[in-house]
């Protein structure tokens, strides 16, 4: 284990990240920087190794699936993760002044959000509520590319919407695509298996191995 002050490189962040993963999945996890002296340090600024896009499913806990402590990372998650102009500013201000070196889009396998967007274009199911409905309908374009390219199940969608996803947010932010650019940023798409608690890699831009 190492300081955060030490992950300074996106293949630092990164690495850290699996690390932790590999201790939560073997139930060895270290609990580190959670204690008193680690509150009091962080009660003027914080300066997190890595910023994390995923879902709101409550079964993805972020700094428990990667064993990290207070401060570690910068969390954003909404159901589905399902990109809007707020999780981009949020994704900014994570790489713009906290200065992040990765950010993490992570999925999971039976995402109710993905079922959701799977049942829709099947016309299987509508919604009563506005704004799930428009939430549903952001996830509906990604399925009809997957069963046009021959993808139905919910795993391959699932993968399909992270990478749509990371596209969508390097197209839409200059910020961060000039971040990538310059080597100071990297993104990475993961999936999150729920009985295992494994996190895999699926996507990278950037400079990680």
């Amino acid at each position: 284990m190492i300081e955060p002050a030490e992950v300074n490189s996106p293949q630092r962040a990164w690495d850290e990240l699996m690390a932790g993963n590999q201790r939560f999945v073997n139930a060895q996890p270290a609990h580190q920087r959670q204690d008193i002296d680690r509150r009091e340090s962080l009660s003027k600024q914080q300066a997190p190794f890595a910023a994390l896009f995923g879902c709101s499913d409550s079964r993805l806990s972020a700094e428990i699936i990667f064993d990290v402590g207070l401060g570690d990372l910068f969390v954003v998650r909404n159901a589905g993760q399902v990109l809007a102009e707020t999780i981009i500013g949020s994704l900014e201000y994570a790489v713009e002044i906290l200065k992040v070196p990765l950010i993490l889009v992570l999925g999971h396998d039976e995402c109710g959000a993905i079922r959701a967007g799977i049942d829709a274009v099947a016309g299987k199911t509508t919604y009563r509520g506005a704004y799930i409905h428009n939430l549903v309908d952001r996830i509906m374009p990604t399925v009809l590319a997957g069963n046009l390219a021959g993808k139905h199940k919910i795993d391959e969608i699932t993968l399909l919407h992270v990478e749509d996803t990371i596209n969508e947010l390097v197209s839409r932010s200059e910020l961060i695509s000039e971040a990538i650019r310059d080597g100071k940023l990297a993104i990475a798409g993961a999936n999150y298996t729920l009985t295992q608690g494994e996190v895999h890699q699926s996507v990278i831009v950037g400079s990680i191995k």
